[in-house]
């Protein structure tokens, strides 16, 4: 019986490691995400809802640039963002550079019938990103409404926010509470920025429509080579 002597092409083997890199080493690009802030809780106070728990509605999650939370709150309630580590531990915002820190709604203490306010803060910053509410001489922040998050680079921000985001963004303006005050919630963003999406409630764990596109793409390319690499395996013990 004639024995076939097998001696693999010197080109086939570094073929075949780059078949491998380019299927293992393949990352799953993701979309900008939605942050409910305390999910279904909402922002407020511990006085108001015991049972919120900024910390652990931030356990496991991963921020990023180009991301927005979402601050379903009242009129009451204030949502202010900075970059200062000593305001953020007073609970007051008095004193706030615009360099630094950003009032994106103010509370209203006069307001005698709190009503539903949506306030989407975009995160346009690396690095520690802390958020409270500052209102009633640091009460709220005091009793639970405050917490920081770490902000890394992911897919960097998208162009439509890095066009303004050289320009500290300006403070939300309070709405008027008179007593002619639609029940509706208000939601108040900067002009400069895109709107999130509207399926804010669902958007913590699902990818945008670009995003499961070019994840198809990345199927189909990593089983055309997965194919190709099949095929060279059988010619070459052929």
């Amino acid at each position: 019986m004639e024995q076939r002597n097998y001696r693999a092409d010197p080109l086939q083997p570094a073929f075949l490691l780059l078949l491998f890199l380019s299927l293992s080493g393949r990352s799953v690009v993701h979309a900008y995400k939605n942050y409910t802030v305390g999910d279904s809780l909402g922002w407020f106070d511990k006085l108001e809802k015991p049972a919120v728990d900024y910390q652990k509605w931030i356990a496991g999650k991963n921020f990023g640039l180009g991301d927005f939370l979402i601050f379903n709150t009242d009129n009451n309630h204030s949502v202010v963002q900075t970059y200062n580590f000593t305001m953020y531990k007073l609970c007051d915002n008095d004193d706030a550079s615009a360099n630094d820190t950003t009032e994106w709604s103010a509370a209203d203490p006069s307001a005698t019938a709190p009503y539903a306010v949506t306030v989407p803060v975009p995160l346009i910053k690396e690095g520690i990103n802390y958020f409270f509410s500052g209102n009633y001489d640091g009460e709220q922040c005091q009793n639970g409404q405050h917490f920081q998050i770490n902000v890394t680079h992911g897919q960097g921000l998208p162009k439509s926010m890095r066009d303004s985001s050289d320009e500290a963004p300006g403070p939300a303006v309070a709405p008027d509470t008179g007593d002619e005050t639609e029940s509706a919630p208000d939601t108040i963003i900067p002009s400069s920025f895109d709107h999130p999406r509207n399926d804010v409630a669902d958007t913590d764990d699902k990818e945008a429509s670009g995003s499961v596109s070019l994840l198809l793409h990345f199927k189909f390319n990593d089983l055309f080579f997965l194919l190709v690499g099949i095929a060279s395996i059988f010619f070459i013990i052929e």
